[in-house]
């Protein structure tokens, strides 16, 4: 069959998304997940409303598509999957909310017009989402379960997660079945709980719900014969390729997983293919469950790999920070690494394995309250065990000992980037991979620096000034390994004011407490020692009371420091008075200076 050239149209996206009855839209292996989130919709549907407004008469215009048709019947989408998916998405919540004004509409001489207009609307939409021609929209119309597993596009892409997701929307008869049965992500709320699928199908249900039967078939009309897009169509997937390289100057960019991953699969080669996307897809899956939590996400894995092969490699010199892009290391600098797709994964997925075995120890949740740059470094030095023999006598002292430093640079001015953190670390680093690198001589590295570095007064002054909250995370951590107490927090652990920092009271409060003016107060009330961790029931029920309520009387209640599990508010519930007053605040944070410093300087 002769080669086709390059075949250019203006079409309206209803003309664009009509496909034969064999045909499909296909979003290939490489592709990215989809990612337009709500702001991209809602940018999409001003300017829909602004070009309804206007009232023009030429068609608006939504871009550039480019397909590749080398394949018979699949539409693979090079170039728009993000807008193709988009569209197809706001057409099924058009058609379900025009089916929903067409049922309530009971057509009569004064009706007529607008329920044409809307029949019109509803039954070209069914053509697009369902291929329906007469017969079958019939047919539809008796039973929705026949326009249900009509598949109009197909996404392969080894990225997405929840490819399902957009083929529930599409099967659903109506908005609750397609909620009831979509992927809801763990720990999530509200519309946050959905994927980008339904998350955006849902905002265009929502806008269009607020139109009136007259408004939506309005809407649906012009939206149908006047948005319009440039379809480029190829039959070469090089030419293709080469026309999006050229045309992607406004879409959203490829991430750093994206280009690394279509480059690790063109490298798989035919009979790893298979092998290598079911790998893939156990990382993605892993890395999107962490990144939930804020731990690590699929970049990350891809920057702290890049960071232990630099070391192991010695790809740097001693005192040298200065780090590629990842694309520049991964893709130009040791674009070798790539031709072994396997291995690296292998590589990628202990990375992920190891942050999912330590990620509910205490000092891991500890340490992810600091700077997110002691990660490259930690893991470097717990890739140096097999994931099975890694416990928490394992992570306790490594993990320590970037808090010791970390805590230095939550406590002072000094960002990560200057020289006395970042270049110590890198130099380290190549001490951390090495596994015949005891782990007495870290410990020791770290002594020496830090005492070679800094002095325990400065350090101390630092502290009692310090007015965030990171370090009464820390503070709580190491009273509780003073008195050998249980120690532990989540999401739900609040940063509790002993003297309340506002409240009806406040003014009271401070004067009884002896502090003579607000600037004095200001200062005091968020020193280290007028904060401890309470729980957010807790908190929340006795934040701005007096001290003697917040001590609470009766364990079985709960309600005051008397029922919390932490330390601190455990020994001020059996505080011998029952006022808080400003000694006692300069009293713990001198101790809590005194103590955080002990722990910096290993003492």
């Amino acid at each position: 069959m002769p080669t086709k050239n390059i075949e250019p149209k203006l079409r309206l996206i209803s003309e664009y998304t009509l496909l034969e009855k064999d045909d499909v839209f296909e979003i290939p292996q490489y592709q990215r997940a989809y990612s337009w989130t709500i702001l991209h919709c809602s940018k999409l549907w001003q300017d829909i409303e602004s070009f309804i407004d206007s009232g023009a008469e030429d068609p608006y215009f939504f871009g550039t598509i480019i397909v590749d048709c080398s394949t018979p019947n699949h539409l693979s989408l090079i170039d728009g999957q993000q807008r193709t998916t988009t569209f197809l998405l706001l057409l099924k919540a058009l058609q379900l909310r025009l089916k929903d004004a067409l049922d309530k509409l009971n057509m009569g001489p004064d009706t007529k017009a607008l329920w044409l207009g809307l029949s019109t609307s509803y039954s070209t939409i069914l053509k697009i989402l369902y291929k329906a021609d007469d017969d079958k929209e019939v047919a539809i119309e008796k039973s929705w379960d026949n326009a249900r597993r009509t598949v109009i596009l197909k996404n392969n892409s080894i990225n997405e997660l929840h490819r399902d997701d957009f083929q529930i929307i599409m099967d659903a008869e109506s908005y609750w079945e397609a909620e009831k049965k979509v992927y809801k992500i763990p720990r999530k709320q509200k519309d946050n709980k959905y994927t980008n699928f339904f998350r955006n199908f849902k905002y265009f249900c929502d806008e269009l719900a607020k139109y009136s039967e007259s408004n939506l078939n309005n809407f649906a009309k012009i939206f149908l014969s006047k948005c319009q897009i440039i379809e480029i169509r190829s039959w070469q997937i090089e030419q293709a390729i080469t026309m999006f390289n050229s045309l992607n100057s406004t879409g959203m960019p490829l991430s750093d997983a994206d280009i690394i991953s279509a480059q690790l699969y063109s490298f798989s080669g035919e009979s790893d293919r298979e092998k290598f996307m079911s790998a893939w897809q156990k990382i993605k899956e892993l890395a999107n469950e962490l990144g939930q939590r804020k731990i690590i996400d699929i970049d990350g894995v891809l920057q702290q790999f890049m960071y232990m092969n630099r070391a192991e490699k010695q790809h740097y010199k001693l005192n040298e920070v200065t780090t590629p892009g990842l694309r520049k290391y991964y893709l130009t600098e040791h674009a070798e690494i790539l031709r072994e797709p396997m291995f690296l994964c292998g590589k990628f997925k202990k990375i992920l394995d190891i942050w999912d075995k330590i990620k509910d120890y205490q000092i891991i949740k500890l340490l992810l309250k600091f700077n997110e740059n002691f990660k490259l470094f930690l893991i470097s030095y717990l890739n140096r065990y097999d994931v099975d023999k890694i416990d928490k006598d394992v992570v306790q002292p490594i993990a320590e000992c970037m808090l010791r430093l970390f805590a230095i640079i939550e406590s002072g001015d000094a960002s990560y980037s200057a020289s006395k953190f970042k270049t110590f670390l890198f130099n380290e680093n190549f001490r951390l991979v090495d596994s015949t690198y005891p782990l007495a001589k870290i410990i020791q590295d770290f002594n020496n620096h830090i005492s070679n570095t800094w002095k325990e007064d400065a350090v101390a002054t630092d502290l009692r000034s310090y007015e965030k909250n990171i370090l009464v995370y820390l503070n709580e951590y190491l009273y509780a390994k003073e008195q050998n107490r249980y120690f532990d927090i989540d999401e739900r652990t609040n940063v509790e004011h002993i003297m309340p920092a506002s409240g009806h009271n406040i003014e009271v409060i401070r004067e009884d407490a002896g502090i003579e003016d607000e600037e004095e107060f200001a200062i005091l009330v968020n020193q280290l020692g007028n904060k401890i961790l309470l729980e957010e029931t807790i908190n929340k029920s006795i934040s701005n009371d007096w001290f003697k309520t917040k001590k609470g009387s009766t364990l079985k209640s709960r309600n005051g420091y008397v029922g919390s599990s932490f330390g601190f508010a455990l020994d001020l519930a059996k505080w011998p008075k029952d006022r808080w007053e400003k000694d006692d605040i300069t009293a713990a944070t001198e101790a809590a200076a005194r103590r955080i410093t002990n722990f910096i300087f290993n003492k």
